[in-house]
C-alpha cells in the first residue's frame, strides 16, 4: 500500500514546499503530491473536486500563517464542505508557530489530527502514512 496515498501541501513557503515534496517522493510515501500557496486555492480545489475522490488528497499538511486565507480560516470553510466530500481526508496542521494559543486552537478543532511544529521530520511523515493505512 505504500506510495498509493495522495498528499496536499498548503503552505506559502516555496522552500518548505520544495523540501517536503522531495522528502515525500524520496520516501515513496505518495502517488501524488498537490501543493497550494494559500487556503483559498486549496479550498477551491476541494470544491471543484467534491465528487472526484481520485483527485482529492488523503492527507493535508496545512500551514497556519498564509496570505488570503490562513489555516484556521481554511478549516472553518473545510468543515462546511466536509459532509459533501466522498472520502475521509486526514489533516495535520504543520507550522513554525510554537505559540500555545495556536496549538490550543488547533487541538480544539476535532477535524485536525495533530499539530506538528516545523520542520517536519521524515519519520513523522512515515508515521502519518502508517497510521492512515492501518485505519
Amino acid at each position: 500500500m505504500k506510495g498509493k496515498l495522495s498528499f496536499c501541501i498548503v503552505d506559502d513557503d516555496d522552500i518548505y514546499q520544495f523540501t517536503i515534496k522531495k522528502t515525500i517522493k524520496s520516501l515513496n510515501l505518495a502517488a501524488n503530491v498537490l501543493a497550494f500557496y494559500d487556503g483559498e486555492e486549496a479550498l477551491n480545489f476541494m470544491i471543484e473536486n467534491l465528487n472526484n475522490n481520485k483527485e482529492l488528497p488523503d492527507i493535508i499538511l496545512l500551514d497556519i500563517n498564509m496570505p488570503i486565507m490562513d489555516g484556521f480560516q481554511f478549516m472553518e470553510e473545510y468543515i462546511k464542505i466536509m459532509p459533501k466530500l466522498g472520502k475521509k481526508i486526514t489533516i495535520y496542521m504543520v507550522s513554525s508557530s510554537v505559540d500555545p494559543t495556536d496549538i490550543e486552537r488547533a487541538k480544539k478543532i476535532s477535524e485536525i489530527s495533530d499539530y506538528i511544529i516545523k520542520p517536519i521530520e521524515p519519520h513523522q511523515l512515515e508515521f502519518i502514512v502508517e497510521r492512515i493505512q492501518k485505519g
